[in-house]
């Protein structure tokens, strides 16, 4: 089994974090078993679908590994990257647009909640986000 799951480094670490993901994720880890694996990544891509100033992205990003490490999530059982060092994503997200209708997009819970009453002023980073 593998699992795969992220967080956006956009904020500080709060106890729905814990309580909803890491908690999980760090159980996950330390009962895979043998030949599976747990990913966790940093989620900067996905963080740029709304504006965030870079300096403060990539001291997020480096502040989220360390509270990730802090409450438990261990580099030596899971594997724990950046979404952006990952090339493959960008690639993916090209792959599936290409095969994903404007109608399933526009149906999607999280682009509504997200850009409001303002759809017109926001970015197709925020429109495709999965």
């Amino acid at each position: 089994m593998r699992v795969v799951s992220g967080i956006q480094p956009t904020g500080n670490l709060h106890l729905g974090n814990y309580l909803g993901a890491i908690r999980n994720w760090v159980r996950m880890q330390d009962e895979m078993e043998s030949g599976s694996q747990c990913l966790f990544f940093l989620a900067d891509l996905h963080a740029i679908s709304m504006p965030h100033d870079p300096a403060e992205l990539n001291k997020g990003t480096l502040e989220m590994a360390a509270a990730l490490v802090a409450c438990g999530i261990d580099p030596a059982k899971s594997v724990v990257f950046n979404q952006a060092q990952v090339p493959q994503h960008a690639e993916l997200q090209w792959l599936l647009g290409g095969t994903a209708r404007m109608g399933w997009l526009n149906r999607m819970t999280q682009w509504k909640d997200k850009a409001g009453k303002n759809r017109e002023g926001q970015s197709v980073a925020l429109f495709t986000y999965p």
